[in-house]
């Protein structure tokens, strides 16, 4: 019976060593923070092999004292390892505070809290864009204000002057008094043609004296 007794209370020992190796501990969870391309995110995964349910939750610190709180997540470990992410656009060296707690086995940080990488997670930078070329129609458009319609070319009648405007318009006068001469007919023989009207007049004027005179002579015979 003592024999008996003995090996019931090794196996029972045995049994609840095997159940506290198996049990969810503090240990058996880490935390990360990564780069999801140009995103940060933070990454918490559990080990524990027994699958324990336990609640995990996120806050940002800030000298000892939580700024905000991040997210909160319930994950189910494994032997593998089973990993849960937050989003969190992180700044380079920020303090995160991560606590588990799963019911009846562990509810505490993981220590030491997680300090994010000193360089953050770069953006993707798209190449610029290179210039662009001008179209055939662009170099070979009209310039401001050409509507490509060609101006209508003058008629006959517009293009060619009539044949008698030249002869009937007066041609420029060389000056004043040459115009008005011109206009009146007088020119350089008007004193020539005054004598001759003189002596016409003055060789009338002496027929009509005489013609007189001989009429009065022949009525006092």
């Amino acid at each position: 019976m003592r024999v008996l007794g003995v090996a019931s209370a090794s196996a029972a020992l045995a049994l609840g060593v095997a159940g506290n190796a198996l049990a969810c501990d503090i240990s058996e969870f880490s935390a990360e923070a990564k780069c999801d391309g140009a995103k940060g995110v933070i990454t918490v995964t559990d080990v524990d092999p027994s699958g324990v349910p336990a609640t995990v939750t996120v806050y940002l610190e800030n000298n000892g004292a939580d700024v905000k709180k991040v997210g909160e997540q319930v994950v189910k470990g494994s032997r593998e390892g089973v990993t849960i992410t937050f989003d969190e656009d992180w700044k380079p060296n920020a303090e995160y505070r991560v606590h588990v707690k799963a019911e009846g086995y562990v509810d505490e940080d993981i220590k030491p809290n997680l300090i994010t990488p000193a360089t953050a997670c770069k953006k993707e930078e798209k190449p610029p864009a290179p210039p662009a070329e001008p179209t055939p129609s662009d170099s070979n458009s009209a310039p401001a204000g050409d509507t490509g319609t060609p101006a209508p070319s003058p008629s006959k009648s517009e293009s060619t002057a009539p044949s008698g405007a030249s002869s009937n318009a007066p041609s420029p006068a060389a000056g004043a008094g040459d115009s008005n001469l011109a206009e009146t007919g007088a020119n350089s023989q008007t004193g020539i043609i005054a004598g001759i009207a003189a002596v016409l007049v003055v060789i009338g004027g002496g027929a009509v004296f005489f013609g007189m005179r001989r009429r009065g002579a022949s009525s006092d015979r």
